[in-house]
């Protein structure tokens, strides 16, 4: 009975870790892309002649940041 215990606290630990370390993976990747990538895609698209595709999708980026920022609030 003992050990039925303890194995039930350590699957309980092992899986608020993975749950702590998915989140810190997805904060990274988030921070890669928003910082990074995007920028790059969006200098590189204009260089290569793409504005028309860029100006929709960096309107639409725009309106998700904006909502995103008002229910945080």
């Amino acid at each position: 009975m003992l050990t039925l215990i303890l194995m039930i606290f350590v699957f309980s630990f092992l899986c608020k870790i993975a749950w702590i370390l998915f989140k810190a993976t997805w904060g990274i990747t988030k921070f890669i892309l928003g910082i990074i990538f995007l920028p790059l895609f969006i200098i590189l698209a204009i260089v290569g002649g793409l504005v028309y595709l860029i100006l929709p999708a960096l309107i639409i980026i725009g309106i998700v940041a904006l909502i995103g920022k008002l229910t945080t609030t």
